[in-house]
């Protein structure tokens, strides 16, 4: 029986994923939700290490709003830049391209740099697919169009982008649907650092412990009824699971 490690938004936060990693036995698919980049301190060696992961284990990693930025931001410097920069991205570009994080961003110059410097994860990044099917599950970075007769036609900019229309759109596709991209605190009222998943009665889960606020990062063990177990690493390092 398949099983999934899925791995809510790590921004960043490699020291944290190498924790959660931990809890991982390899033998199930794993699976990142997206937005490996952006805000956090390290998002070289984060896309780097889940590239390795892709490569050596067969991981998935499904492009987030913040790859997209960083894609459109690659393909349209002059146009995407600013969006791109008050979304954090400058800590991306200055990661990538090994300076301190403070350091002052040229939003043409630095696009250039960057398609030179490092093109295997920028390839790796564009490679990253929008959605992972499977028979009892989809999984998303943000979320599908509920309000369409075939899901499938949702548009890519939707998967990662959707929010209140999908969090209280009725789901009736017959799957569990995982996603990240809004703070499980936010949907569920609670103080930044609560553990606990976000889900519904008609199958919608979400997993984005909101680790770059000072929250968790959760990693997911799934099976063909759903959670198995709930790992979460906290920002002192401390893993736990709730059964």
């Amino acid at each position: 029986m398949m099983q999934y490690f899925v791995v809510g938004d790590v921004h960043g936060k490699v020291t944290m994923l190498e924790r959660l990693l931990k809890s991982w036995d390899s033998s199930s698919q794993l699976i990142f939700l997206g937005d490996l980049i952006d805000r956090g301190e390290d998002s070289l060696n984060t896309v780097r290490r889940v590239r390795q992961l892709a490569e050596k284990e067969g991981a998935t990693c499904l492009k987030g709003n913040h790859e997209y930025m960083f894609l459109s931001w690659l393909d349209d410097p002059v146009e995407n830049y600013e969006h791109y920069r008050r979304n954090g991205g400058d800590t991306t570009i200055n990661s990538f391209l090994g300076r301190p994080l403070s350091h002052l961003v040229d939003g043409i110059e630095d696009a250039k740099k960057i398609n030179e410097s490092v093109p295997e994860l920028v390839a790796f990044i564009r490679d990253m697919p929008f959605v992972f099917e499977t028979d009892r599950y989809i999984f998303v970075h943000a979320g599908i169009d509920l309000s369409l007769e075939d899901w499938h036609n949702t548009s890519d900019y939707q998967k990662v982008w959707l929010r209140t229309p999908f969090h209280e759109g009725e789901n009736k596709t017959g799957k569990m649907i995982v996603f990240g991209h809004t703070p499980v605190y936010g949907l569920l009222e609670q103080e930044i650092g609560t553990s606990e998943i976000w889900s519904t009665d008609d199958g919608k889960i979400g997993l984005d412990g909101g680790a770059v606020y000072g929250g968790v990062l959760h990693g997911t063990l799934f099976g063909i009824d759903g959670i198995i177990r709930d790992h979460f690493v906290v920002n002192d390092g401390f893993i736990a699971a709730d059964e």
